[in-house]
């Protein structure tokens, strides 16, 4: 870290240590929150009683919910406490504007608070990690900027000339989100809590996992190698162990990572070329990512003895530890033979839980257990109890992790099975959940105990808090402002007296380091390659696909069931991709085609099956089936971990917007008619009557399900996989 610059004149400030206190506060809070839903929704998969059948607090409706609190909560905000922190006293400069910061904090709170208010109820998008509706989407974005400017604002006020590698990484991912946000959130709206994606289908899943793999990268990779970089130094009392590894580092990284999405969607309708793209750059991602950890570990040099004894090195150890094994796996998991085997199931789960509870969640608690005594002024009230949890929360990462790579790699190896005639060996999907159904106590005893550990963590916090004397923001001797050269002068200076090419590139990213908007500017230019490489394309991909005479839009009540079938977050469990493996051809029928989803906004290709794929489920049971399945799955299946949804059978289905549904899909390209759109509500109903008759002479069920929401559902259900003109087995 750079030593302030040595003049005559020094100056006082005082730093915003109030606002980093309040986002360390709402760290612990959602830290918590998402974690205690974390334990619920795995309690109802280990136990599907555990749902209670009450709607809101169902498996399909609480784990985006776990999701958003978990990256957009409790990440964001030790993203925000740390960068807060660690900024100032890198530049020796008070946060830009007090207003700006305290915006962007009861801003971001809000958001959260919006989250918890409507996933619940159904209220969602169904695109991963994205979840929220437009009006939460623009305030996110417009919260961001507050960010943004607040932020820049600082390092423009700065006292240091050259600004250290953790805000690097704190700029690419403050310019990165807002890009991946703005992109991907793109939708056009209904009503006041309900919109349609913009984009479609196989342009939809390309974009989606755009945005979904690279939130991963800039919300969960970038600014905790930032914090890592500031904090592991600081906890040993040294220098990064290479500077110009850090250089490598950051460029290599940011550049490569946001290439990879594609690798999500191997084997499904995706473009070859863009599945191969993502391949290929998830398995050179290994190199820089390595490259970060041993730049981490290695500042540690001659420190070991230190870790067994200091819980914030051993936190901070572990997190880098576990950013390695991540970094490993998951370029092995985009590998599309290895991936053929992982996506789908649950060791996707547990690689993401290796990073969201190891690197992630370990790198925060380090870093409050370094930030907490410091802005309190005080000693950390038990170093003990630091130590036992962080034992707790390791062990409970191990139970994690390895109980979702043996249910993961079991299940796939039970679905590909087949017998030596040719046939399924488990031809029952169920058969293959019943075998997994221990590994999920398994989990739910890992994730006990890594909870066990955050409240042991934030009952230690508060009582370290309660003993301190009363906050004060720090306040420090700084040099004065200097005064900015011009760019052209530093690298002309730059360039003087150069020995060799090595020299040249530091000395030229030193002069990077003292112009951050350049350095912003280049940042966003390093991610903008791929993405537009990658989305340019897909902008296209809709026109270039092959329509399948026979798919036609939803009619109006197959649509309001797809939205039913979004609110009660079926996707999260199921998914609609037929990939072209023997066993899927013979469990589900033909593989999925591009053209099969251009009308879905936004698309169901799912990213686990909890469940069997849906894809071609249509006609294959009579609609009293679908009635019955919902109303108790149990009466199907024995084995069946799915909750009940009986309020879908009492709830009248609500009509009000399906025209509006109609003509906002209109807008986006789906060729409904204006007479489709005038004549909505009399299809819709007509339908519903129908169906109401089949499930009354199938069943006795009375005609006055006709006007439920269950008819809706089993319209959109026997839709699927009808209209392709591929057999179902």
């Amino acid at each position: 870290m750079h030593e302030p610059t040595q003049q005559n004149h020094l100056d006082k400030v005082s730093y915003n240590d109030k606002v980093t206190r309040y986002f360390l506060w709402a760290t612990l809070v959602w830290g918590f929150v998402g974690m205690l839903v974390g334990i619920i929704i795995a309690s109802e998969l280990a136990n599907w009683r555990v749902n209670l059948g009450i709607p809101e607090i169902t498996f399909g409706r609480l784990r985006p919910l776990h999701t958003n609190a978990v990256i957009f909560g409790f990440a964001c905000n030790a993203f925000f406490t740390a960068a807060y922190y660690s900024t100032q006293r890198l530049v020796k400069a008070r946060l830009y504007s007090d207003v700006l910061s305290w915006i962007h904090f009861w801003g971001w709170q809000a958001i959260i608070v919006s989250a918890a208010l409507t996933l619940p109820f159904g209220i969602t998008t169904a695109k991963e990690y994205a979840e929220l509706e437009w009006p939460i989407d623009i305030a996110i974005t417009l919260i961001w900027v507050v960010f943004a400017v607040n932020y820049v604002g600082t390092l423009l006020v700065r006292r240091e000339k050259h600004i250290y590698v953790s805000i690097w990484f704190y700029l690419a991912s403050i310019v990165t989100v807002a890009a991946l946000h703005i992109v991907n959130s793109a939708e056009i709206p209904v009503s006041f809590l309900k919109s349609y994606s913009l984009y479609s289908g196989a342009q939809d899943a390309l974009i989606q996992w755009w945005y979904g793999h690279n939130a991963v990268a800039f919300v969960l990779t970038t600014p905790f190698l930032g914090m890592m970089y500031y904090f592991i130094p600081k906890a040993v009392g040294r220098p990064v162990y290479s500077y110009r590894l850090s250089i490598v580092h950051f460029w290599s990284l940011i550049f490569i990572y946001i290439w990879a999405g594609p690798h999500h969607l191997h084997y499904t309708a995706l473009p070859q070329w863009a599945q191969s793209l993502g391949m290929v750059f998830s398995v050179v991602l290994w190199m820089p990512s390595w490259g970060g950890m041993i730049n981490g570990l290695l500042t540690l040099r001659g420190a070991w003895d230190r870790v067994r004894q200091d819980p914030v090195l051993k936190f901070l150890v572990a997190g880098v530890t576990f950013y390695g094994m991540s970094t490993f796996e998951g370029p092995l998991m985009a590998i599309k033979s290895v991936n053929a085997i992982s996506h789908y199931t649950d060791w996707t789960i547990g690689h993401v839980h290796s990073g969201a509870l190891g690197w992630v969640g370990f790198i925060s608690f380090g870093c409050l257990y370094w930030m907490v005594p410091k802005l309190y002024r005080t000693k950390l009230h038990s170093v003990s109890w630091a130590t036992t949890h962080f034992w707790i929360a390791t062990i409970g990462i191990v139970f994690y992790i390895v109980s979702m790579w043996i249910s993961g790699i079991t299940q796939a190896l039970m679905l590909q099975a087949v017998t030596t005639d040719g046939k399924l060996l488990y031809p029952d999907f169920v058969e293959t959940v019943a075998a997994i159904e221990p590994y999920y106590y398994m989990r739910l005893l890992g994730g006990l105990l890594y909870f066990s550990g955050i409240v042991l963590g934030i009952v230690n916090f508060w009582k370290t808090m309660r003993s301190a004397p009363a906050p004060q923001d720090e306040t420090v001797l700084v040099p004065a402002r200097f005064k900015p050269s011009k760019l052209t002068d530093d690298l002309a200076h730059a360039t003087e007296s150069v020995a060799d090419s090595g020299t040249l590139i530091d000395r030229l990213h030193h002069v990077l380091e003292s112009k951050p908007v350049v350095l912003t500017v280049l940042s966003l230019a390093a991610i903008g390659v791929g993405s537009v490489i990658e989305i340019v394309p897909t902008l296209f991909i809709r026109d270039n696909v092959p329509l399948i005479a026979t798919v036609k839009p939803y009619t109006p009540l197959e649509l309001e069931g797809r939205d039913l079938y979004i609110r009660e977050g079926c996707y999260n469990c199921h998914s609609q991709m037929v990939r072209p493996f023997k066993d899927e051809y013979l469990r589900y029928g033909a593989p999925s085609r591009p053209g099969e989803s251009v009308y879905d906004h936004p698309f169901q290709w799912g990213s686990k099956r909890t469940g069997p794929d849906l894809a071609r489920i249509g006609s294959k049971y009579p609609d009293l089936w679908h009635y019955r399945h919902m109303r108790n799955p149990r009466d199907i299946s024995s084995k069946s971990i799915m909750p009940i949804f009986p309020w879908l059978l009492e709830n009248k289905l609500d009509g009000s917007h399906t025209a509006a549904k109609l003509q906002a899909l209109k807008k986006v390209g789906v060729p409904y008619q204006q007479e489709d759109i005038d004549s909505a509500s009399v299809h819709r109903d007509r339908q519903a009557l129908e169906i109401a008759k089949r499930l009354n002479e199938q069943g006795g069920v009375s005609l006055t399900v006709a006007d439920k929401e269950i008819t809706a559902l089993i319209a959109y259900l026997q839709r699927l996989g009808t209209d392709t003109k591929v057999s179902v087995p």
